[in-house]
């Protein structure tokens, strides 16, 4: 049995997608669908079932034996989120829950950790990789400080683990934190204000008005010239696959493409797959997310590399094009 928690949401959906071609009968689902279409993301695949996450601990405990392996993609992701108390307890409680039982379970334990844990990014996008003890892992990771409290939550959770290992307390048959860069790919579309940009961009393309972009506040960086790191999903998918074929890879994994992109060459990849010209329009970036954005994000992949993973990462004009083609433009945008 594989557990997917988040698997309704936007990349755990996607790797529900890719489980269900060969052990759909085997995959539980834990999320909440609530009164909107996030159940679209699920219709097309078939799972062995769906567990509240409330009803998570309980579902465990009897079905425990069974679990080979936990794909823990369920947070609160959104960068703007205020409550910390809430962040912290479906976060880090809940992440530290999952562990014990892996621990427990002999199961792998693939977690998503967040590229937002680098905060401005004064001390670069090297992630620890496969640290050797608690001791490098933990003092690779001290530096850095997230601005918001999402960011935070992930990071507190990696430095948990960190004390876990250095401690020398039990830990799971294989585990594997991934700090996601800026993901785009299908089923994000409940996302809000949290899809991606170019999720957010193609409404306009398509009625061929012009595109809006954040205005640069930031002496260094021209307006639309604000960079990061774009990453399809289909490619993160491929990577926790492999991780689970490879269970004797542990560690904690920056999961980018290691080439930074601008905004305006992303809206420019989404025009251009719409069949338009693209025409961008600045706005203000909001005041209250303002002294809080990063404006240059590059995942350094030298670590997955060096722990086996070879595979190529798709080009950012080809990753939105397929997007946009195959599911925003699409009859069923659902993967």
């Amino acid at each position: 049995m594989i557990i997917v928690t988040g698997g309704a949401g936007f990349i755990g959906s996607n790797l529900v997608a890719a489980l269900a071609v060969g052990s759909g009968a085997g995959v539980v689902v834990v999320d909440w669908l609530g009164g909107g279409d996030k159940w679209r993301n699920l219709a097309q695949h078939d799972f062995a079932g769906l567990v509240a996450p409330e009803e998570l601990d309980a579902f465990l405990k009897t079905n425990g034996k069974k679990v080979e392996c936990v794909f823990h993609m369920g947070a609160i992701s959104s960068t703007t989120e205020t409550d910390a108390d809430l962040i912290y307890d479906t976060n880090v409680r809940l992440s530290q829950r999952l562990w014990r039982f892996c621990v427990e379970a002999g199961a792998q334990f693939i977690y998503a950790s967040s590229a937002a844990t680098y905060g401005g990014g004064e001390h670069g996008f090297a992630d620890p990789g496969r640290a050797a003890d608690g001791a490098s892992l933990g003092k690779a990771l001290a530096p850095l400080a997230p601005l918001n409290p999402y960011g935070w939550s992930k990071h507190h959770f990696d430095r948990w683990i960190a004390r876990q290992i250095e401690s020398k307390a039990p830990v799971p048959r294989q585990w594997a934190g991934l700090k996601f860069f800026n993901v785009y790919g299908p089923n994000e579309y409940h996302k809000g204000g949290m899809r991606s940009v170019v999720c957010q961009l193609y409404p306009r393309a398509a009625a061929g008005e012009p595109a809006q972009l954040f205005r640069s506040h930031h002496p260094d960086y021209e307006d639309g010239g604000q960079l990061r790191d774009f990453v399809w999903v289909g490619d993160c998918v491929d990577v926790m696959l492999w991780l689970r074929d490879n269970p004797e890879v542990s560690g904690l994994f920056n999961l980018g493409t290691g080439e930074a992109r601008s905004f305006a060459d992303l809206a420019a990849a989404t025009y251009k797959a719409a069949g338009r010209n693209v025409e961008i329009e600045f706005v203000d970036t909001p005041e209250q997310i303002r002294d809080r954005y990063q404006y240059y994000t590059e995942a350094d992949m030298t670590h997955l590399r060096k722990a086996g993973y070879a595979a190529p990462f798709t080009a950012l004009e080809d990753g939105v094009g397929t997007y946009v083609k195959s599911y925003l433009a699409a009859e069923t945008p659902y993967r």
